[in-house]
């Protein structure tokens, strides 16, 4: 697959079938989106200690988070330089000092670097300290902790991590800036929930606006209908704040507003989103107030995002201090993984708002959730089907959309979605050799 075959595909209002169901397209954005881009990795808080560790993976590579000696972060990819054993295999614990291979013993410090080989005498004169294998378990390109959150770039050239993420970062500062300590620390493992579809029909649906109030209907419909058959009882439980937003109408949505940035970010609810209207827990106002006092707590809480999208796969909460997490398996099969924080210095009470919002929408026992998921499977089932070969993303085009900038718009504009796919050309690309090399991260 080659940059014509990638550019042919997306046309600007419209999108191939293949950038959804192609095992070549899948194959393709392993090699080379999700080497290009700066991706999620975890949380620092998951790895608090000296030889913590976690593993996960970036596109189709397994990678460890793990915590240095000296306290540094570092993201390694999970695979012995001898016969290429994966190192760790659960999805966390504590290494000690260092890694120790369960094949053959070799052993790595923290940071990757090899440590010690079993009768190392036997390669005297055999050339390995001149090998790759030598030098231990191969970092990542590039690694930042922006914020106590860990992000990784494969390639180790390319754009830098504030380059390629810009004022879109203003969604994550606002999770942090929630805590009146200015801190967050991630709160149990994540909920983890497998769809049987392609990983960009989920990016897209965060910010697809026109689909809650009739996917939903089932669910949030019929909810908001029991409850009025209970005559409305106050104070109104919280379950009915998260699930009733929902069912707003196309004309709350349109309100809303979306923004889009550069490099396939962006975000609904710039007025106002479905978390706007939730009740206030007690004493936490006054404890942003005692730490940043009145009118900037007031601006921090009053910003109520709905989905921020970082391109190429999670979507952060701001609001609830949520992160999803969309990992790809297949061109047809992806893990999500909903994650909830904890704002240090901040009523537990939120924590438990963001569970339940978590078990409510994005669980496998979920409510709402399955709406969606019969929606993805109905329509990675439909792409097959002969009779017509693009997909629509033409709401509200306009054929001078210039996605370099930023821009704000109807909250049911598709844009975000053309947005998505015009950084999806780019980064797919841009390690074809057609493109000059990109600035060096920071």
């Amino acid at each position: 697959m080659n940059e014509a075959d990638i550019n042919a595909m997306v046309q600007g209002h419209q999108v191939h079938r293949d950038v959804y169901v192609s095992d070549a397209v899948y194959r393709a954005e392993m090699k080379h989106l999700f080497a290009n881009t700066w991706v999620f990795v975890g949380h620092d808080s998951q790895t608090p200690k000296k030889g913590d560790y976690i593993t996960t993976q970036i596109g189709d590579q397994p990678v460890i988070q793990v915590r240095h000696s000296d306290d540094s972060i570092h993201v390694l990819y999970n695979r012995c330089p001898h016969k290429g054993t994966k190192i760790a295999i659960d999805r966390s614990g504590n290494t000690g000092k260092f890694f120790r291979c369960p094949y053959h013993a070799w052993s790595f410090k923290t940071n990757g670097c090899l440590l010690a080989i079993p009768l190392k005498k036997g390669y005297d004169g055999t050339g390995l300290d001149k090998t790759e294998s030598a030098k231990g378990m191969k970092p990542v390109g590039a690694v930042k902790v922006y914020r106590g959150f860990v992000f990784a770039r494969l390639a180790e050239d390319g754009i830098g991590f504030a380059e390629f993420f810009g004022d879109s970062l203003s969604s994550l500062d606002n999770l942090v800036d929630r805590s009146p300590e200015g801190r967050v620390e991630i709160s149990g493992p994540p909920l983890r929930y497998m769809h049987k579809c392609n990983w960009k029909m989920l990016v897209e649906n965060q910010t697809d606006t026109c689909h809650p109030m009739v996917a939903h209907e089932s669910s949030a419909g019929t909810a908001i209908n029991i409850y009025k058959e209970m005559g409305e009882p106050e104070p109104r439980p919280a379950a009915m704040q998260i699930i009733a937003p929902f069912m707003s109408p196309y004309e709350f949505f349109e309100g809303m507003g979306i923004r889009t940035w550069p490099n396939g970010h962006g975000h609904t609810g710039v007025n106002m989103s479905i978390h706007s209207d939730y009740d206030a827990i007690p004493d936490y106002f006054e404890a942003m107030c005692n730490t940043y006092g009145e009118d900037r707590a007031k601006e921090i809480l009053d910003e109520n995002r709905h989905n921020t999208i970082y391109f190429p796969n999670i979507m952060v909460k701001a609001p609830l201090q949520q992160i999803r997490n969309f990992i790809p398996l297949g061109p047809d099969k992806t893990l999500v993984e909903s994650y909830v924080y904890r704002l240090v210095g901040a009523p537990e009470q939120l924590v438990a708002m963001s569970a339940m919002y978590n078990r409510m929408i994005n669980a496998p026992t979920s409510i709402v959730g399955h709406d969606d998921l019969e929606m993805y499977e109905r329509a990675q089932e439909g792409l097959h089907s002969d009779g017509l070969e693009w997909v629509n993303i033409q709401r509200l085009y306009q054929n001078d959309e210039d996605y370099s900038k930023e821009a704000v718009e109807n909250g049911t504009t598709e844009r975000q979605m053309r947005n998505q796919f015009d950084a999806w050309v780019r980064f797919m690309t841009s390690s074809m050799g057609n493109e000059p090399a990109r600035a060096a991260a920071e």
